[in-house]
């Protein structure tokens, strides 16, 4: 099995946190679709890892929570009877806390 270099891993990350889809991200860094969208489900696990090993205890004094709303597959009213219910169709909500860490930073 073919490896990413470090290099090539950071510039499909950025390509992703800046916004890009997965296709103009494949057309930007030169990897294959497959390669980008395991590796961004590869980060996510990571990514999930961390924050539930790391974020405890927090001293939270002045939080902004803000939620997002998307879809996957079709809207909720316009997904196909055959996968109502079903994981991965219809409405997405993403939910975002943010703390003021001013006071950390003292």
């Amino acid at each position: 099995m073919n490896r990413l270099s470090t290099e090539r891993r950071a510039q499909i990350i950025r390509c992703l946190v800046e916004g890009n889809s997965i296709r103009s991200t494949v057309r930007i860094t030169g990897a294959a679709k497959n390669t980008v969208t395991k590796f961004l489900v590869d980060i996510g696990k990571a990514c999930a890892e961390y924050q539930n090993e790391t974020l405890h205890n927090l001293s939270c004094k002045r939080l902004q929570i803000d939620e997002i709303w998307s879809f996957c597959y079709a809207k909720q009213k316009n997904v196909p009877q055959k996968h109502k219910g079903k994981f991965g169709y219809g409405d997405v909500w993403t939910f975002t806390a943010i703390d003021d860490i001013v006071e950390l930073l003292k």
